[in-house]
């Protein structure tokens, strides 16, 4: 048997594996599934490097891939951050590309099932052939597919996503853009601890590496406490919509404030639950729960509520906007019939962040030349709000700050200064 065959082989056994595994629901597999990932990555590395390195590129275009979450529970945020990507794109191409190149962005869909993301990151990669993979959706999708972009010699850009797996280990082709969730979570906990003078705290999260990303950033804040004490944590399944026992268990505990690491119906529905019960205390989340969709479906159930941001969602009619953002907000709605949110803004600023590196790599555009133009070239706050960006030889974390946001009159208002996680 040829090593070519012999390495197919095993590829397609450890692929085989991660399938299987991502049919479970618990964070053992979830392991299993990403150590899987892992060691399809070690296979011929080198190898793929020397082949992949003009992937997806083209004398007349650049082909990029995204794995969102098109048909399950974060639809609400991935369809607007596909649109934000695609506004971007066709900006960029309708002005002549990029040296002469057109992007072309093929979207695959994950449903939030770390097996469909599998599937859909071996299509992007060996069908489709992307140059680079761009704002994939969620810390559930983005670990184990990381590992077959590392596999491929494919730049995996900017997850929609906090995990510090998205650039830990450190590897050349792994840039992430989003804090991590424990460093970010514990920032802004301790600066709400310090203004509430909550001493009692419990913690409602996800039973995944997600929710555990959660747990490990409220017991970093509770630890530099002293006086706090994390009274009782409890966790729920992924796509769970009843949260009474979780509930009935933390205030029982008689905690005076929740954290919550939850997404976007489960912040609702934990909320809720929770004020039914009777608790009056304070809610906060990550910045996994700053999501438009949680001020506007919320409605008055939220209000009050706390979480972390990284850029602000944006109003069209705050008389505090820039015409540059009114803009934009007005184009937006004139291509997609609906007003533009974070996500949209997210998604448009990563195209961007790829555009411009991609752009000073020259006509000569392969892996490595992008590689040393990201590495080099700093991406500044933009006229969305978004904070500074900015990689190096040795950096993967483009941002290390977020702000603290809160639901007043069903918006989302920032409240704090960036503070560094």
């Amino acid at each position: 048997m040829s090593k070519d065959k012999q390495q197919e082989d095993k590829q397609q056994e450890s692929l085989a594996l991660m399938q299987w595994v991502s049919t479970q629901h618990d964070r053992r597999a979830f392991l299993q599934l990403s150590a899987a990932g892992a060691s399809i990555a070690s296979l011929s590395t080198t190898a793929a490097f020397a082949q992949a390195s003009t992937q997806g590129v083209a004398k007349d275009q650049i082909v990029l891939g995204h794995i969102g979450d098109l048909s399950g529970p974060l639809v609400s945020l991935s369809k607007p951050s596909v649109n934000g990507m695609r506004m971007r794109v066709k900006e960029i191409n309708d002005q002549g590309g990029i040296n002469g190149r057109k992007i072309k962005l093929n979207v695959e869909d994950s449903g939030y099932d770390p097996k469909k993301g599998v599937l859909a990151a071996q299509k992007l990669l060996t069908q489709d052939k992307v140059f680079a993979m761009i704002g994939t959706l969620g810390t559930v999708i983005s670990l184990p597919t990381i590992q077959l972009c590392v596999q491929r010699g494919v730049p995996h850009l900017f997850p929609i996503t906090a995990h510090h797996g998205n650039y830990e280990p450190f590897h050349k082709l792994k840039f992430a853009s989003f804090p991590p969730y424990p460093e970010t979570t514990a920032a802004g906990l301790k600066e709400m601890l310090r203004q509430k003078g909550a001493k009692r705290i419990g913690i409602l999260y996800q039973d995944d590496e997600f929710g555990l990303e959660i747990l490990r950033g409220t017991e970093m804040a509770l630890k530099a406490m002293p006086g706090t004490e994390l009274v009782e944590k409890t966790s729920y399944k992924r796509g769970a919509t009843d949260f009474s026992s979780q509930m009935q268990k933390l205030l029982a505990a008689k905690v005076d404030f929740i954290v919550l690491g939850t997404i976007i119906r489960e912040t609702i529905g934990a909320i809720a639950t929770g004020r039914k019960m009777g608790y009056a205390g304070d809610f906060f989340g990550s910045s996994a729960a700053y999501m438009p969709a949680v001020a506007k479906a919320g409605g008055k159930v939220v209000e009050g509520f706390y979480a972390m941001s990284e850029a602000p969602t944006p109003y069209r009619d705050d008389p505090k906007n820039n015409k540059l953002l009114n803009d934009w907000m007005d184009r937006y709605k004139a291509e997609y019939k609906e007003d533009a949110d974070l996500w949209s803004v997210v998604g448009w600023v990563l195209i961007d962040m790829f555009a411009k590196a991609a752009e000073r790599a020259g006509a000569g555009l392969n892996t490595d030349s992008f590689i040393k133009a990201l590495e080099s070239n700093p991406y500044p706050r933009t006229f969305l709000g978004t904070p500074d960006y900015a990689w190096g030889p040795d950096k993967r974390l483009g941002n290390t700050q977020m702000r603290i946001a809160q639901i007043q009159n069903g918006r989302w208002v920032t409240i704090s200064d960036f503070i560094k996680g």
